[in-house]
């Protein structure tokens, strides 16, 4: 008798398989949730800072460039959290490394909340900035190398959903603190960010180490574990062990337990190859990584954010409730468009979801710099469809940014560097961010005194312009590929990014036989 040529014939094997594969999923879902908390941190500080600036200005009789310095001063201090995140991450792991960025967040926000006067607020300001710093470095590089290919653009999106929740949280801090008295107000809205870095810590330490950084300690057996809980099949969770063990060149016939890998030098060698001596697709793959990152900044989000009461002061919503409530309606609205995204990256594609994001952005920008300058430009009369226009056009833009450029920029980041580089190479692209980031914001309430508050919005569209043209040239798909097959896009062979030396492979009855690779 013929035997069964597929599952479809075994309906219990189907079930089995399907189960198992719902299963992991579902282990998988959980560590990217709790290690993308990590961004909510940065969220927070960015919704609660938007409110907390006019109560922090009041209490405090500090000016305007002040305010601007101490509004986006955290960002500049995210560079030292995301450079010493990349060779922190790879010297202690992935796990270790989120736990370490919610513990100076949770010192930063303290200190924030107990601030005295301006001086003490900003060294809150740069502890929790180096907190930020490693979380957001950290979180998508670790979600990108647990998650398998198929669902890893859904998982990976996480963290920009966080930030967003960490925003719409923050408006709503703002709007409930509101109503205690002027100094004590900013200092819970501030300090009440101090509560989730507890729980994160905490719950990160149940969450497995990341398969990649395993591997490349030589701990086969068990990445080998994590791999086969994290991936929909065994014959997947074989086949993604075997791509990063020719990605950190370790020899496919080894199939020992624990390998020990040369000492390798924490990021020396690994800068020399990102910055002095690049190849020319890791070059590239570099520039795309940064190109992405420096324009979902440039292009304004951060300054709509943290301004938006500002925004919509001078649309003409003068009441401080109003004001509020118009912005906690952002928040709603950016976080409702980031979990529609991520259900459409992995079916959709990048490039789609990216070039219509920029594009609605483009258009959105445009509207709110015509709304803005025509209800400037007749003083005290009150322009209805231009109110109307300025609120719609945020609203829009903040939507537009969430289902395509917000998220992207990390799931993209994360999977378009080789094993070797990834660390790093995350770290300087989101180095970048929040260097763009922070001038912006710590510049704004200049230049639209400069050039007004309606072509400040306009100078963003064009920025957007130049960024929906990079995009549409320099951005290959990623969709449905492993993390080591996408260096392929650009050019990139495996071999050339394996590790040098020699692995020696140890099991118990033999000591251990050095294979030269």
């Amino acid at each position: 008798m013929e035997e069964p040529k597929n599952d479809q014939l075994n309906p219990s094997l189907q079930e089995t398989r399907s189960q198992a594969k719902r299963r992991n999923f579902r282990y998988a879902f959980g560590c990217s949730i709790l290690a993308s908390m990590t961004s909510i941190l940065l969220g927070y500080d960015i919704g609660v800072m938007s409110g907390a600036a006019m109560f922090i200005k009041q209490d405090l009789k500090v000016s305007d460039v002040e305010i601007e310095v101490l509004l986006g001063i955290l960002n500049i201090y995210c560079l030292i959290g995301s450079f010493a995140a990349g060779r922190t991450s790879d010297w202690i792991g992935r796990r270790y490394t989120i736990v370490f960025a919610a513990s100076i967040f949770f010192v930063g926000a303290l200190l924030m909340g107990f601030a005295t006067n301006y001086a003490f607020l900003m060294f809150g300001r740069l502890i929790a900035g180096i907190g930020v710093g490693y979380a957001l470095m950290i979180a998508p590089v670790y979600t990108a190398e647990v998650s398998p290919a198929s669902s890893r653009g859904f998982l990976t999106s996480f963290p920009e959903v966080f930030i967003n929740t960490g925003i719409l949280i923050g408006y709503v801090s703002n709007y409930v603190f509101a109503k205690l008295p002027v100094h004590l107000g900013w200092r819970f809205m501030l300090g009440v960010g101090a509560v989730p870095s507890v729980f994160l810590g905490v719950m990160v330490l149940f969450m497995p180490e990341s398969p990649r950084w395993l591997i490349l300690q030589g701990r086969l057996a068990d990445a080998r574990i994590v791999l086969e809980r994290t991936s929909e099949s065994s014959e997947e969770a074989e086949l993604r062990l075997q791509g990063i063990k020719k990605a950190a060149g370790i020899p496919e016939s080894c199939n020992d337990d624990v390998v020990v890998v040369p000492k390798r030098s924490h990021g020396e060698g690994v800068w020399r190859e990102l910055l002095i001596r690049p190849i020319p697709p890791v070059r590239r793959i570099l520039l795309t990584a940064c190109g992405i990152h420096f324009f979902q900044q440039a292009s304004g989000i951060d300054s709509v954010v943290l301004y938006s009461p500002t925004i919509f002061e001078k649309a003409g919503i003068h009441s401080k409730n109003g004001k509020l409530g118009a912005t906690v309606a952002v928040g709603f609205v950016k976080t409702l468009f980031i979990l529609v995204a991520t259900f459409l990256l992995d079916r959709i594609g990048r490039r789609p979801l990216l070039l219509t994001s920029v594009g609605g952005m483009i258009g959105s920008l445009a509207g709110l710099g015509l709304g803005l300058t025509v209800v400037m430009k007749h003083g005290d009369e009150k322009i209805e469809w231009a109110i109307a226009l300025c609120i719609a056009s945020v609203m829009f833009y903040v939507a537009f940014f969430s289902i395509g450029l917000g998220p992207i920029t990390w799931v993209y980041t994360s999977e378009i560097f080789p094993l070797r580089l990834r660390a790093q190479g995350s770290s300087i692209a989101v180095a970048l961010n929040r260097v763009t980031s922070g001038v912006l914001t710590m510049t704004f309430i200049s230049l639209y005194k400069a050039i007004s508050i309606g072509g400040s919005f306009f100078l963003y569209g064009g920025i957007a312009a130049l960024a929906w043209v990079f995009f549409y040239t320099c951005l290959p798909e990623t969709r449905g590929r492993t993390l080591e097959d996408t260096g392929k896009l650009f050019g990139l062979d495996p071999d050339e990014m394996k590790e040098g030396g020699e692995v020696q492979m140890v099991n118990e009855s033999e000591g251990g036989s050095k294979v030269q690779k």
